[in-house]
């Protein structure tokens, strides 16, 4: 068996109702608290009064968007200016990494761009983050027990990540109580991000046992649970969901991903559309180019996912690719034409992912015209 190591949150809540039961802990004695929030300020009135009712101090920020760099440093300016002791985020996986990056970069003495990968020096913290806690209102990137934060760039036009071992949060939890009703194309975006963060790690070259643990069981049940949810509101499949999401940003911090999030972020940060569903419509097609050139145990793990998933879309597993994108169509999932994505964004995101974290982790390797072939199927 092969030697790893394993990071994560220092705690971790999970089950419906531990968002309200983890305020006392949250508040911890009454302290400057910033409360990162979504663009509807009214869903995190309840968590900002149940904190006043401890005796905290709160400034709340909120982010209505993908973080950008502007939308960073406003929200650091905020936190220093309130003299903040503990960041708490509530909302989607935007809101956290929001939270997860102003956390880091108020004790900081640097420009944010001295930290970022790629189009910056990619330096570490110079000081530790002030303490954060995340609790997700939707079920898709797992930023909650990750120890990076995706910022957009626009002037490299690059989602790039902030990333520290450090940034890991104090605390993690996960209310699915929270996610009930979210819309359904939110649903169906976010969740197909969350079904690819527990493939990609299983079939990647840093693959280890405890993800495999988390990864494999999770891949059919969570894909079962998001079928369920475009049929029907269903508290257990939502249950099901968040916990498929939780599984997969633990796995992904301790493993990797893969050609899908290699590409994604270039498309994100070319086009504007949205993380979710660039990664769900690119799926498919990067596991039928992965698993036309694999071989050894990469071949074994990409047959095992082809029985999942054909198990759950009642498929021959030899046409599991080829069917999870088509319900994802018929599901409602747009095309990247649709989602805004263009032949010179194309084109341009397969040069740039070479430059990927996530590319390194790809089980077989992809150049630029096998990445172009990809995108103009998921077109």
């Amino acid at each position: 068996m092969p030697a790893f190591s394993f990071a994560t949150a220092t705690e971790i809540r999970f089950g419906r109702g531990e968002a309200r039961r983890a305020v006392p802990d949250l508040a911890a004695g009454g302290q400057r608290i910033l409360l990162v929030q979504g663009g509807t300020a009214a869903r995190a009135d309840w968590l900002s009064d149940a904190l006043e009712a401890e005796g905290c101090a709160v400034e709340r920020f909120g982010v209505a968007a993908e973080p950008d760099l502007a939308m960073i440093e406003a929200g650091v300016a905020t936190a220093r200016t309130s003299g903040a002791q503990v960041v708490i985020a509530l909302g989607g996986g935007a809101v956290i990494d929001a939270g997860k990056a102003i956390a880091a970069l108020v004790p900081d003495s640097r420009p944010v761009l001295d930290h970022l990968e790629v189009v910056g020096k990619g330096l570490p913290l110079d000081a530790a983050p002030l303490p954060f806690a995340a609790i997700p209102t939707t079920s898709g990137t797992g930023a909650e027990v990750t120890r990076n934060a995706v910022i957009a760039v626009p002037d490299a036009q690059r989602k790039v990540s902030l990333r520290d071992a450090r940034m890991l949060p104090w605390m993690a939890i996960v209310d699915p109580s929270l996610t009930d009703g979210c819309p359904r194309g939110v649903t169906l975006a976010s969740g197909l991000d969350a079904v690819t963060q527990v493939i990609e790690p299983y079939v990647c070259t840093r693959a280890n046992p405890m993800t495999d643990a988390l990864c494999r069981p999770a891949i059919a049940s969570g894909l079962a649970a998001l079928v369920t949810l475009m049929q029907q509101e269903d508290p257990d499949a939502r249950d099901q969901i968040a916990w498929t999401s939780l599984c997969g940003g633990l796995a992904l911090a301790n493993a990797g991903l893969g050609a899908v999030h290699g590409l994604a972020g270039p498309l994100g940060g070319l086009s504007g559309a949205a993380h979710g569903a660039i990664c769900g419509i690119l799926l498919p097609h990067v596991l039928e180019e992965n698993a036309a050139r694999a071989t050894g145990d990469t071949a074994r793990r990409l047959a095992d996912l082809r029985d999942d998933l054909g198990r759950v879309l009642d498929t021959d597993p030899a046409r599991a690719f080829a069917t999870l994108a088509d319900w994802s169509r018929q599901a409602g999932l747009p095309g990247l034409d649709a989602q805004g994505v263009n032949g010179e964004q194309r084109a341009e995101a397969a040069r740039m992912a070479a430059s990927s974290s996530s590319m390194k982790a790809n089980p077989v390797p992809l150049d630029a015209a096998a990445l172009t072939g990809i995108m103009e199927r998921a077109r």
